[in-house]
């Protein structure tokens, strides 16, 4: 399931979405500057650890991380947030946009 899964692809699309630099999360994450510049580039992998702090810096669980089905997971976990605080009517027109942009594709 996992083999021809591309780590490095991944963590560079998750932290596109999150708008930072790897020098910037390489030290946010208290590591040298090319920490994740070298996972991204398939020359190293972070530790069980790291791998977790990684998670924790994009705000997204493990498993989303290796998930397929979810391109944005950080998006999916605010837009869930938001939506606990909808009235049932709000929710049912979410729901309806939902359901509209999946049969148009998304596009505009």
């Amino acid at each position: 399931m996992y083999i021809d899964f591309n780590f490095s692809k991944r963590l560079s699309e998750l932290r596109a979405q999150k708008g930072v630099s790897a020098r910037d999360m390489s030290l946010s994450l208290g590591q040298n500057p090319t920490y994740i510049h070298k996972i991204e580039n398939g020359r190293a992998l972070p530790s069980m650890m790291g791998f977790f702090y990684i998670c924790e810096y994009l705000d997204i669980e493990p498993a989303e991380f290796f998930s397929r089905d979810i391109t944005s997971p950080a998006k999916v976990k605010e837009l869930m947030e938001d939506a606990q605080h909808l009235n049932r009517e709000q929710l049912e027109h979410l729901h309806l946009i939902v359901r509209d942009l999946l049969k148009t594709g998304g596009k505009k």
